[in-house]
């Protein structure tokens, strides 16, 4: 086609100006009319059929354009308002190659006759209408564009985008939209319906090549994607098709747009029909949408529910009955009006040819004849023609009334008709269903509308169709999951991935999950966002309850014990070793057994402070006590030189201040704790993904530990004092029962220091309020317990003389 266009150009370009230098055989017109000025019209009123043996069939709709054509001029040659004084003529031309269409622009270009000589030039036309297919259109498109006294090239039909470009183009106009605005709304209409994974089929011409470029484009930017794009002609070898036809029928896609014409979706679709593939949605161009031929192709089923834009019904007033009083004798001249008359009602006008078919008279009446020619319940391409005629007619009266204002007018429906900088109109479309109708042809229910002109989100109307196939390359991503592409495969193509713990799609087709926020955790279907469980050590869970039954029962045997003492507050047994102290290590153990609740529950401010130096303070009044009644064992039964009055310094009054002082400290200690850097509730986020850990955080790890430390140094020293003391000679050696509970109590709390640290979240907690019942327990029992057993079973040994013993020498502290 390019080698073409360029011999074209060097012939011109050799023989000047003057075409009617160039020799050969001019076509003549089909139809004609002499006028003023003449408008050229170039039509196909033949499909042909490039087979073996070439073929071809009537284009009725052809035809009915080239009918509305004259139509229109003979209207505005009786319209006093328009050309007044001017007859406007037509020569319109029946081409079906694309040679021939060539020679018969160029016929009307140079205003040949017959011969192609030096006096055989004529008028010439002002313009030329057509064609209806964008190929013939670009191929003498550039060459009427040369010719500068030519008004203008318009066309109905031809609507590929290249011939937008008006450097290339420049005196081509068309009343119908430009396939860039046809692409893409068929790239948002297969975006709506869902569709992201479409077949691409084109026409071997500019125009498939054009259409289907922008479309393939307009889809991506909509998230649409290709599975294939392929191209083939009607003039192509069988083989070609047939891969085309492999191509669908391995393909996953079940949608399939068809940028082509009339003659390769007939082919395809016989060829599908003879393989007995089903089950595809069609999307068209205007180009086949709406061709009433296609119930003629053997495989007009496949077709049956395509979809596709094509310009919107018109009516033209007049043009039915002006149709349907067509008579061969109207253009005697003309060999298809003849050939046209005898299809129609099946007989021979041309009675010297033997033939089978009966003969008629030229004056058979259309009137009562079903014929597409004389259909006008639609008249979607037709209506452009009619309104390129009248663009032309005013076009030459404004050039007659010198009048420079931008081309624009009514069509008197309503309905401006204009052209933009490129030569093109407005794009306004009809979306077409094609349905089958009671007479068993396929026509296009209109089911939606498309205006250009509009905002962005009001071009597109659309009525509601039930069912439409599914036709992605993988299903949608639901809340939860994110997209992952599949490798070397397009963007359409990917997995479903589960969301990641923590994180959440809340949307369909997500690419991406998001992370939920510190304090929220996904919930198992990955779709939203919840909060976290905050977890502490509570009163109402079994490990909580256990401890706190354990801390009152400790509670509850020290009130015991505290009652079997004070009944028994005269006798030897609590007496010896200052029962003072005895009275304040138990009220000290209770305090102890209490502090262990408050580590229990929600942890709040006062709670987290009141915990720690609770325990802190309790646990050293205790061990202040042991400590002081072992110091007075000790030095009880060392004492033994003769004039030695050593227990004088540590007689009970000494024994209160030395408890005091030891406590003293450890308050002073918390108290400087609290000043500084007291301890807080603490929300852990780290410990768990999905667990908020409610904590008290200590502050300061210095005040935490120099609490421990002083408890620690206490006891250590009380173990210390009280082993020296295991050993000594009496019946009731309480030194012995000492030794072993700061035995238990330090155990209990080395072991304490790795636990704690080990122990996730509330465990914790546990582990410290087990470490305060176990070191309470442990003095409880190992301090009180055999005591407690002497004066309840065993009274006869609760004697001062029992008590004694060997040691009556030594002046015991009672």
């Amino acid at each position: 086609m390019v080698l073409l266009r360029l011999l074209l150009f060097i012939l011109l370009l050799e023989k000047g100006n003057s075409a009617c230098q160039l020799q050969g055989l001019a076509q003549p017109p089909e139809l004609t009319q002499d006028g003023d000025l003449v408008i050229g019209g170039i039509f196909s009123f033949r499909t042909v059929f490039v087979t073996f043996i070439n073929n071809y069939s009537f284009n009725f709709r052809e035809f009915q354009f080239a009918q509305t054509m004259i139509f229109a001029i003979n209207e505005i040659n009786k319209n006093p308002h328009m050309l007044s004084n001017v007859k406007l003529g037509y020569k319109i031309y029946d081409n079906c190659g694309t040679m021939d269409i060539l020679r018969a622009a160029l016929t009307l270009l140079s205003g040949l006759n017959r011969e192609l000589g030096e006096d055989s030039c004529t008028e010439t036309v002002q313009a030329i209408l057509g064609h209806s297919g964008s190929s013939p259109t670009i191929a003498f498109a550039q060459v009427v564009g040369r010719y500068l006294y030519i008004s203008m090239q318009i066309s109905h039909f031809a609507t590929c985008a290249c011939l937008s470009n008006r450097k290339e183009y420049p005196t081509f106009f068309r009343t119908i939209p430009s396939d860039y605005y046809q692409s893409r709304a068929l790239a948002k209409l297969v975006k709506h319906f869902g569709w992201s994974w479409v077949g691409a089929l084109a026409v071997d011409n500019e125009y498939g090549f054009s259409g289907i470029a922008a479309f393939i484009q307009a889809a991506k930017e909509y998230g649409v994607c290709i599975e294939y794009s392929e191209a083939f002609s009607s003039s192509d070898p069988p083989n070609r098709l047939q891969r085309i036809i492999e191509i669908i029928k391995q393909s996953t896609s079940k949608v399939i747009m068809a940028f082509m014409s009339h003659r390769e979706i007939k082919l395809l679709a016989t060829e599908l029909y003879k393989h007995n593939i089903t089950g595809l949605q069609w999307i068209g161009s205007d180009a086949w949408i709406t061709d009433h031929s296609l119930t003629d192709s053997e495989g007009h089923k496949i077709l049956v529910g395509s979809l596709g834009f094509t310009s919107p019904k018109a009516k033209i007033s007049g043009l039915e009955k002006y149709l349907k009083q067509l008579y061969p004798s109207q253009f005697p001249d003309s060999q298809f009006v003849r050939e046209f008359w005898e299809e129609v009602f099946d007989c021979s006008l041309n009675r010297t040819v033997n033939t089978q078919k009966q003969p008629c008279s030229g004056h058979e009446s259309l009137q009562n004849i079903e014929s597409q020619f004389t259909d006008v319940s639609e008249l979607r391409f037709t209506d452009n023609v009619y309104k390129s005629v009248y663009a032309v007619a005013h076009a030459l009266d404004m050039l007659i009334k010198c009048d420079n204002n931008q081309l624009s007018f009514s069509n008197g429906k309503g309905e401006r008709v204009y052209f933009n900088k490129n030569g093109d109109t407005p794009a306004r479309y009809e979306l077409v269903n094609l349905q089958f109708t009671i007479r068993g042809t396929m026509e296009g229910r209109t089911i939606g509308i498309f205006d250009a002109s509009l905002p962005e989100r009001n071009q597109f109307i659309m009525n509601n169709i039930r069912e439409v196939p599914v036709s992605v390359c993988s299903e949608m991503c639901l809340p939860g999951t994110h997209k992952v592409l599949q490798k070397g495969k397009p963007v359409c193509c990917y997995d479903c991935i589960p969301c990641p713990e923590g994180e959440i799609s809340n949307v369909t087709d997500s690419i991406h999950c998001a992370k939920c926020p510190p304090e929220y955790w996904s919930n198992k279907q990955r779709d939203a966002c919840i909060p976290k469980e905050v977890e502490f050590l509570a009163y109402d869970e079994i490990l909580g309850l256990v401890l706190v039954l354990f801390s009152l029962l400790g509670v509850f045997l020290t009130m015991v014990t505290t009652l079997v003492f004070y009944c028994h507050r005269e006798t030897p047994v609590v007496r010896a070793n200052n029962s003072e102290l005895s009275f304040l290590l138990l009220f000290s153990l209770t305090l102890c057994f209490l502090c262990s609740l408050t580590f229990i529950g929600r942890p709040t401010k006062l709670s987290c402070m009141l915990r720690h130096t609770a325990f802190g303070i309790t646990f050293v009044l205790c061990i202040s006590c042991v400590l002081g009644k072992t110091i007075v064992v000790l030095m009880a039964f060392r004492a033994t030189l003769p004039g030695t009055n050593v227990m004088k310094w540590f007689g009970p009054l000494q024994q209160r201040l030395s408890v005091l002082v030891f406590t003293f400290i450890q308050v002073l200690i918390c108290i400087l704790w609290l000043t500084i850097n007291p301890p807080f509730p603490f929300r852990n986020l780290l410990l768990y993904k999905d667990i908020i850990i409610l904590e008290c955080d200590t502050g300061t790890a210095v005040g935490f530990c120099a609490v421990l430390g002083y408890i620690g140094l206490l006891a250590i020293s009380c173990f210390a004092i009280a082993f020296l003391s295991r050993k000594l000679p009496d019946n009731f050696n309480e030194a012995k029962f000492i030794t072993f509970s700061m035995l238990i109590f330090c155990a209990v709390w080395i072991t304490f220091i790795p636990a704690y640290i080990s122990s996730p979240g509330k465990f914790t907690v546990a582990v410290e309020i087990f470490a305060i019942l176990a070191s309470s327990f442990g003095l409880l029992f190992c301090i009180f317990m055999p005591k407690c057993y002497i004066i309840l079973f065993r009274p006869e040994q609760n004697t001062k003389k029992h008590i004694m013993g060997k040691t009556s020498n030594y002046d015991i502290q009672y």
